[in-house]
């Protein structure tokens, strides 16, 4: 696994490294028994402090996904994924299929991820319940 630094961004680094080690829990890039890189490799690759990195190992490590073993480095314990979310669902088909058709049909990233974001918002705004792709508002009974 390698992590990708976006110092532009605004995110520290150290939530930088955990939301993509969540990404890869998820999309089942990594697997309980996993090895992460060490902090020392991470700060070469991505020129990050070693310290940011053991930051971003010890809030995994409260969150329960990860567990420092002594001497041998840190290690995936369980995972956030679920079949649905791996890179061989259907559901992962059918998004990249619609992102080249996005592109095709001009859009830049910043494009897409405008639209995807604001998909996510209304689709899973407080209130609202999922049902066979449309939103429907809840109702609180007041």
């Amino acid at each position: 696994m390698e992590y990708r630094i976006d110092r532009r961004s605004g995110v520290p680094a150290f939530q930088q490294i955990v939301q993509q080690t969540k990404q890869a829990l998820r999309l089942g890039v990594l697997v309980p028994g996993d090895r992460l890189p060490t902090a020392k490799d991470v700060a070469e690759t991505s020129a990050v402090n070693p310290n940011t990195t053991l930051k971003a190992y010890r809030e995994l490590e409260r969150e329960g996904l990860v567990e420092p073993r002594p001497g041998q480095g840190t290690f995936v314990r369980r995972t956030l994924g679920r079949p649905e979310t791996g890179t061989d669902s259907p559901l992962y088909g059918e998004l990249v299929a619609w992102m080249s058709k996005a592109a095709g049909a001009g859009l830049e990233q910043e494009d897409v991820a405008a639209l995807v974001a604001s998909a996510l918002e209304k689709q899973f705004a407080p209130g609202t319940t999922a049902v066979m792709g449309a939103t429907t508002t809840r109702s609180t009974g007041e």
